[in-house]
């Protein structure tokens, strides 16, 4: 385990600031004169991204590199079926082939609309063989009018699937075809080598893959994922978790989630193994080496029965920092934070439970983080602010949505020619250039006429004994909601922690325990379901005080 904490630990910058190595901006340049002298060298140092270069240019010459060097190497398992990086090669190939032949060509958009399967990589690595990119959808999951408005979104003109979802899958008449993967992966008379010519040649620039928000408070939307913002994050340290030949990777979350694009692209353009879990969730991951997942997830599973892992990573929601200490003592915790649009993750550092806080890192290589205020002006190391994404991990905007990407997308002021992104996450520095996390901006509200941090509430909650997770919701104007698990947690005690350690006005109106938190196909925590929940209880007990 320690080889492999190394590997995926990486150099810190010295401590000349980055602006006088690389011709950025001068920390006296519009925007930095109101930091002192040694906020603006920290603004470069601790904001700045180790430069490194990924191993690949495209995630296909990465699968390509190792299955050519290891053709007898198992690629995936599933289900007790497993394939090779070799047979993978060419069952891709042949799919490749027959999407040629329907007229997909680079830059083109393909639908995946399956469940996890063998045939799911072979469906990926083919639409990459033509040059195109892959929306992904989990069938049975997404519903049939989001599979619709995704198909014509993305000008797809072909659909993948598998034969026993093709009742499923909307492909509409003339306009559609749709194939199924399983049918025709084996097919001899399909050639065995993949197009070839500029039509299909992948170049960094090109997208790798259309990943669609979940729409729960609106109309999907899709982000335009590069091979380059893709390798910048898989082919690099921290973000490739030291995966490698011979090792084991866990592929449980979703398919349309962009995590689950770390687990699959991660463990195929890096020589490992590929473990695609079936109904059980522990059951795989009882058994791989890197495991990834949402802090949800993770704290659904028997840490004793775990210990095996060498590697976890967390993102998506906030992490407990009991669950992140328990996960350390016996393998490299990553506490990560990043949004779909700055692929993955754009912030990582491993977590020790002798840090005085839990953080979500520092910025990966290639990648800036600012905290800036409401004006976009730098804020002061320690202040509170608004973290803003750059570098190689900004994806290519909104796809068909020009308003919202010139919204959540601007040029970089601190870095010419590039482009950052607004995370609408609240963060802010620790004095040895660490990112404390409080939350999406969304998760600032008020109450009461007060301003209170929803995650803070939560914090206070799981400080308390026996609550291992918790989540706020505001309620109403006036009031909040908390939601704690296990079931044995008590309410009274974690009202109580909350009174003890935070203003009044933070006080949840009501605290129930739950078994456990649940879940959104994404492995998030479901906050409508909740808020349902919520609202039947307190309808119910004012039934019970007439």
């Amino acid at each position: 385990m320690q080889d492999l904490a190394s590997e995926t630990r990486f150099q810190r910058r010295d401590p000349i600031p980055l602006a006088l190595k690389t011709g950025l901006p001068s920390p006296l340049s519009p925007g930095l004169q109101a930091l002192s002298p040694l906020d603006r060298d920290r603004f470069y140092s601790f904001g700045w991204g180790t430069t490194e270069k990924p191993r690949f240019a495209t995630i296909l010459a990465g699968f390509s590199h190792y299955a050519a060097l290891q053709p007898d190497a198992v690629a995936a398992e599933y289900q007790g079926s497993s394939i090779t990086y070799g047979a993978l090669d060419l069952a891709s190939n042949r799919l490749a082939n027959l999407l040629a032949d329907q007229g997909v060509r680079r830059g083109q958009v393909v639908g995946l609309y399956l469940q996890r399967s063998l045939e799911m990589l072979v469906g990926i690595l083919a639409v990459m063989k033509v040059g195109a990119a892959y929306a992904p959808q989990h069938v049975g999951v997404a519903p049939t009018e989001g599979l619709r408005h995704i198909a014509r979104i993305t000008r797809a003109r072909v659909l993948l699937t598998l034969s026993s979802l093709r009742e499923a899958v909307p492909a509409e008449a003339g306009k559609q075809t749709l194939i199924c993967i399983d049918e025709v992966m084996d097919d001899p008379s399909l050639p065995d080598t993949a197009p070839e010519g500029p039509r299909f040649t992948l170049h960094p620039e090109d997208r790798a893959m259309i990943l669609f928000t979940s729409g729960t408070t609106g109309v999907p939307n899709g982000v335009q994922v590069t091979h380059k913002n893709l390798c910048n994050i898989l082919h690099t340290r921290p973000g490739n978790l030291g995966m490698r030949p011979g090792l084991r990777v866990g592929q449980i979350l979703s398919i349309a989630f962009d995590m689950a694009a770390w687990e699959v692209l991660g463990a195929l353009s890096n020589g490992a193994t590929l473990v695609i879990r079936g109904k059980s969730i522990a059951e795989t991951a009882e058994k791989v080496d890197i495991l990834i997942c949402t802090p949800s997830i993770l704290n659904t599973l028997d840490v004793d029965r775990c210990r095996q892992i060498r590697v976890a990573a967390v993102a998506g929601e906030p992490c407990p920092r009991g669950l992140a200490d328990r996960w350390s003592q016996f393998c490299t915790f990553y506490n990560s934070c990043g949004p779909t649009e700055t692929t993955i993750i754009n912030t990582a550092e491993p977590h020790s439970a002798h840090k005085a806080a839990l953080t979500i890192g520092r910025p990966t290589p290639n990648n800036t983080v600012y905290i800036l205020g409401e004006d976009l002006n730098p804020l002061p190391i320690g202040e509170k602010g608004q973290m803003w994404a750059g570098g190689d991990c900004v994806t290519a905007g909104y796809l068909a949505n020009p308003d919202l990407t010139a919204e959540r997308y601007r040029p970089d002021p601190f870095r010419p020619g590039h482009m950052m992104f607004n995370t609408r996450d609240l963060g802010a520095w620790t004095e040895d250039g660490e990112l404390l996390h409080f939350g999406r901006v969304d998760d600032l509200v008020k109450i009461a006429g007060f301003r209170v941090e929803l995650d803070g509430v939560s914090r206070a909650l799981e400080a308390a004994g026996g609550c291992t997770r918790a989540v706020t919701l505001k309620y109403d104007d006036r009031n909040l909601v908390s939601f704690i698990s296990p079931a044995t947690a008590d309410p009274e005690q974690a009202t109580q922690s909350v009174a003890d350690s935070l203003p009044y006005y933070n006080v949840p109106t009501l605290v129930m325990a739950l078994p456990e938190l649940p879940r959104t196909p994404r492995g998030k925590i479901d906050k409508r379901l909740l808020l349902e929940m919520a609202k039947a209880e307190i309808a119910l007990r004012a039934l019970e005080l007439k």
